[in-house]
């Protein structure tokens, strides 16, 4: 998966798991090959903070290669030049991190990069125009991952997913309990990270629950549109 397009043989949102922000790369892996046993996810991004650049080399060591494996794309949050260093599918840019034609130059033309927008929609309107894969918007909740800047409704992904071709990501705060009004709203992908990775049940069940409510409520989206 070189793109993250949207597939009409697919229900119309899809999983963006995101790592945890402190992890062991190898007793994390055992997690992730359980999530992905839980059915489908289009992509997994690397997001690890205050560490150092030869830990996230091992990671993506590690990682990629299980990601591949299962047929998802291996995203690095943050920095555009690991990503091109180590060969990922590609990279997530938020708001204070490097501008989108840097990074696109680093990455070259084959390779995935997505934005951060917040509740912008003028935001998301420059970075797909100027050739952005996917534009992410959020937070929709209360994260303990991160404080957000910007609270959008799930409006914005409704007017976006309604007027561009431009997939959109969905991130904050999201839980199989909450994400309903997400999906109808025609997001893309919901990123998540906690509700898999601390979900109860484990992340193979996590991801399932999840890959169910697309199932009921994506497809239902879809045919009324």
């Amino acid at each position: 998966m070189s793109r993250m397009e949207r597939d009409e043989t697919r229900p119309s949102t899809r999983l963006y798991l995101i790592t945890p922000p402190v992890l062991d790369p190898d007793r994390f892996a055992n997690e992730l090959v359980a999530a992905l046993a839980g059915g489908d996810v289009a992509c997994l991004q690397l997001r690890l903070k205050d560490t150092t650049d030869d830990l996230v080399r091992y990671a993506v060591q590690v990682l990629q290669p299980i990601a591949h494996d299962h047929g998802v794309a291996f995203i690095m949050n943050d920095r555009p030049d690991l990503a091109a260093e180590l060969d990922c599918d590609g990279v997530h840019i938020g708001e204070d991190d490097m501008g989108y034609d840097d990074a696109r130059r680093l990455l070259g033309a084959d390779r995935i990069v997505g934005v951060t927008c917040g509740d912008s929609r003028h935001r998301a309107v420059v970075a797909a125009e100027a050739g952005a894969d996917y534009v992410a918007f959020g937070a929709f909740f209360p994260s303990v991952t991160k404080a957000a800047k910007h609270h959008p409704s799930p409006a914005v992904l409704a007017d976006w997913s309604e007027t561009t071709v431009v997939p959109c990501v969905a991130i904050g705060g999201i839980t199989q309990e909450n994400c309903r009004p997400l999906v109808e709203a025609g997001a893309d992908f919901l990123a998540v990270i906690a509700s898999v990775w601390s979900y109860p049940q484990g992340p193979e069940a996590a991801v399932r629950e999840y890959n169910s409510i697309f199932e009921r409520y994506g497809r239902a989206f879809k045919d009324e549109h």
